[in-house]
């Protein structure tokens, strides 16, 4: 009789528990739910940094793009550019406020039939990372409300500010002021020939399997020249700013031995000087239209004239 009854109140605890449940499991024990959001589509309008600007002082920009909408407590969907479609992503609750879609981590900071907050953050392992990664918040807006309530286009709404537009011009005016120093451009160096023995080619390092985004191109922007009929053959790989008005500095030459660095430099700044701002207009980086020193990998490929 005693051990039925044992039994009876470990299945009576047992029962309890899982109608208890947990917040894995149970929305409702949450901060928040989703559900008085359901259905809604949001447009992401702006990106920021936690000081309140769309760039860092390397000059990566956050361009909000994204376009979500909740379908149920569980199932988030997403715009995919590549397919032209929403697509649907799980909507895992990790712990906290964090959740997982879309492979990205982000915790919510605000949720309203109007707007969404959320900050995208950067987990390794079980840990939040502190730094630069996790340091972006991500601003929706429902369509209904920039239509409606703004009566304002979303394209209008993700363009960078005064304050953005103000912090390039502060961050222009220090880089320029010595051509060892740089910052990304998010419209990129230019080469343009002026003769038909010269040719250029800007590699494209995007690689989406391993995340490596269109950013890459203008944070790390590099370029091949080739020029035909030079003095001699010669092909070198160098790291170089460009400056605000189309001056090329070199600083590395890449691939030598450190005793031949600094001689190996020196050759290469000369077919920079020589070669290239000669047979090319040189079109310095700009961002928001301002021109400032940026840097690039640069291979400048050089096919002497073959005498018979």
């Amino acid at each position: 009789m005693i051990k039925n009854t044992l039994y009876f109140s470990f299945f009576v605890l047992m029962l309890s528990a899982c109608k208890m449940g947990t917040k894995t499991s149970d929305p409702t024990l949450r901060d928040f739910t989703f559900e008085p959001v359901k259905g809604i589509r949001y447009v992401e309008v702006k990106r920021r940094f936690k000081d309140g600007y769309s760039f860092n002082k390397e000059g990566f920009m956050q361009k909000p793009s994204w376009i979500i909408q909740v379908v149920k407590e569980d199932t988030m969907s997403a715009w995919s550019p590549q397919k032209h479609r929403m697509q649907n992503f799980y909507l895992q609750y990790d712990h906290g406020n964090v959740y997982n879609f879309a492979a990205e981590f982000f915790k919510v900071k605000h949720i309203s039939k109007d707007s969404l907050v959320f900050q995208r953050i950067q987990v390794d392992g079980k840990v939040i990372a502190s730094d630069v990664r996790s340091d972006v918040n991500m601003t929706f807006y429902a369509q209904d409300y920039i239509k409606n309530n703004l009566k304002a286009r979303a394209a209008d709404l993700q363009k960078p500010t005064k304050a953005d537009t103000a912090f390039i011009e502060k961050r222009s005016a220090q880089v320029n002021a010595n051509s060892d120093n740089a910052f990304a451009a998010t419209n990129p160096v230019q080469f343009i020939p002026k003769s038909k023995i010269a040719r250029v080619e800007k590699i494209s390092t995007v690689d989406r399997t391993n995340n490596r985004t269109e950013a890459y191109d203008y944070m790390f922007p590099q370029y091949i020249i080739r020029i035909d009929r030079a003095y001699k053959d010669f092909a070198y790989q160098v790291a170089a700013v460009v400056d605000f008005q189309g001056g090329i500095h070199v600083k590395t030459v890449y691939n030598v031995l450190p005793e031949n660095a600094e001689a190996k430099k020196k050759v290469a700044q000369g077919i920079a000087d020589i070669y290239v701002r000669n047979l090319f207009d040189v079109a310095p980086g700009t961002t928001l239209g301002i021109p400032h020193n940026s840097e690039i990998t640069l291979t400048i490929i050089g096919k002497a004239i073959k005498r018979p």
